[in-house]
């Protein structure tokens, strides 16, 4: 059986050390290269051409987010990231798994000795995981970030915040791909849309807050990290925060944020079940829901559920774009999943089903 091949890139030479070590650990794993800066990570990935980069964001000199952008236009290749937990080092991440990163390991404060041991089996998985996803799927999703930057770089990024009375409401689940995915879908949606999105991403807590604010300033509608109680607007992003399941109730007229702290469902919290199962409950609004990228089964219950309750469309991201299909394949398998699509029509489906496009065809932006 022919090994992953993985390139080490740290500027610490204890770190390139320590996770080299923990990856020769896994007799299915080989470790062709370690690199200290980003200049020397580029030059090797076209020389070596490892199956995985294993790469340290925070670098002196160029940094490791130029290294990754050079590298998925260059040669692209599965990277994952390792990143300190602080503010700098989320934002960070944010960023490298919106341009191109397909995962992400938060190292532990002591990141060295017996600390850095203890992310040694996510690591392993992570690095086995990323050697599984399609040379295709990466070029595929690098194009559509490109074409997503340039249309960023164009549009008057105003927010209207609609407060006109809701008619409908969009569900959007994922994981493992996610960052990438929602900006590829919501920074497609004009400024113009009119409804609430709810959006569960399977993240600890501090990323979904700079995930959010990520999203809303490259997109034209607002993105919020939501709160407990909070009302729903429409034209309004609610990205639920890390380690809170998040639903939504109905009071009268008007629509509220409901945030729990509860055990994992499907082995995560916030989970999209409990979304879905929420959302499927609402009388008086049609109801779209989204299953992305994403590793394991959570959603596809709730997706179900909504469909028999009545859901007006039901959609997942396709197996040429997601990062992970897992997610959107159980749905598909439950039988309750009418549209299939790559995550850059996601968008404009959304607008299709919603009867938004045919009023704002010249507005919308193609993706």
């Amino acid at each position: 059986m022919q090994k992953i091949k993985v390139l080490v890139v740290a500027a610490s030479v204890t770190m390139r050390k320590q996770i080299s070590n923990l990856i020769s650990e896994d007799s299915s794993l080989e470790v062709i290269g370690v690199a200290r800066n980003a200049s020397e990570a580029i030059s090797m990935v076209q020389k070596l051409r490892p199956d995985v980069v294993a790469i340290d964001i925070e670098m002196p000199e160029l940094n490791g987010l130029v290294a990754l952008t050079s590298i998925m236009s260059q040669r692209p290749t599965p990277i994952l990231i390792l990143s300190s937990a602080t503010k700098d080092g989320i934002t960070a991440t944010i960023t490298a798994l919106q341009n191109g990163a397909v995962d992400f390991i938060s190292k532990p404060a002591q990141s060295y000795g017996p600390g850095l041991y203890s992310i040694k089996d996510e690591l392993l998985f992570k690095i086995k995981k990323a050697a599984e996803i399609p040379l295709r799927t990466l070029i595929l999703n690098n194009i559509n970030i490109s074409k997503v930057k340039a249309r960023q770089e164009k549009q008057n990024n105003v927010k209207s915040g609609c407060t006109e009375v809701i008619e409908q409401i969009v569900g959007i689940g994922c994981g493992v791909g996610g960052p990438k995915a929602l900006e590829i879908l919501i920074s497609s949606l004009p400024a113009s849309f009119p409804y609430p999105l709810l959006v569960v991403q399977h993240m600890p807590p501090k990323y979904t807050k700079a995930l959010a604010e990520r999203l809303n300033r490259f997109s034209s509608v607002r993105v919020v990290e939501a709160k407990d109680k909070q009302s729903v607007l429409g034209g309004t992003v609610y990205i639920a925060p890390g380690n809170s399941h998040m639903t939504i109730i109905q009071e009268g007229q008007d629509l509220r944020i409901k945030l729990m702290k509860k055990p994992a469902v499907n082995g995560h919290c916030p989970s999209v079940d409990i979304l879905f199962e929420s959302i499927s409950a609402l009388t008086g609004l049609q109801q779209h829901l989204i299953l992305m990228t994403g590793m394991g089964n959570d959603g596809a219950k709730g997706m179900l559920a909504a469909k028999h309750a009545g859901a007006q469309s039901t959609l997942v991201e396709s197996q040429e774009t997601s990062i992970e299909s897992e997610m959107p394949e159980a749905a598909a398998k439950l039988g309750c999943v009418d549209y299939e699509l790559p995550s850059h029509l996601l968008a404009s489906k959304i607008m299709e089903v919603t009867g938004e496009l045919r009023y704002r065809r010249d507005a919308f932006p193609s993706v």
